[in-house]
């Protein structure tokens, strides 16, 4: 297995993993399989970023195949510059359990490390995901709350009367400095 920073080459590999992401765990997503599958070309492109950028994917390859991902994103305003989001993580579910995650992971935690002006990451998942927990809390994340009903896991046909929701649990690292 390989971790490289994703560039607009992979833009294709990237789009056909992240909608297996958004079908496969609906749960883990704000966004939905068919909101991600209307988006152009141009904007995965975007959403990739770059490694100077204000967004940065990286992909975990496996025999030239793209079994998983995570992002981070900067923030450009003076006052929120030293917090950085981590988000869009994935691991195909073959794949899981093989040091993965971990390894995107750190590959990200690394890539914000090296930006002398990023203090702390952050970072949400949905309450009740023990695995993306377990991995979090191993490279040093820790929970400060959670946010209730913050996403809906139901149709929503119903007007909002009877909803199935899930909490966000919130997590930050600070990033060690000299």
């Amino acid at each position: 297995m390989q971790v490289t920073v994703l560039t607009p080459a992979d833009a294709a590999a990237y789009r056909e993993l992240m909608l297996e992401a958004y079908e496969q765990a609906p749960d883990a997503f704000t966004t939905t399989a068919a909101e991600r599958r209307a988006e152009p070309e141009a904007w995965w492109i975007k959403r990739i970023g770059s490694a100077e950028g204000l967004g940065t994917c990286f992909g975990a390859w496996q025999e030239g195949r793209l079994v998983g991902t995570v992002a981070i994103e900067y923030s450009a305003k003076p006052k929120t510059r030293h917090g950085a989001l981590i988000l869009g993580m994935y691991v195909q579910a073959a794949q899981r359990g093989r040091g993965v995650g971990l390894a995107l992971m750190q590959a990200a935690i690394a890539a914000a490390a090296a930006r002398p002006e990023v203090l702390m990451l952050n970072l949400t998942l949905t309450e009740g995901n023990e695995p993306a927990l377990r991995l979090y809390r191993s490279v040093g994340f820790v929970s400060w709350g959670t946010q209730p009903r913050a996403i809906r896991t139901d149709s929503g046909t119903d007007g909002g009367k009877d909803g199935s929701f899930k909490g966000k649990v919130h997590m930050s690292l600070a990033l060690a400095r000299g």
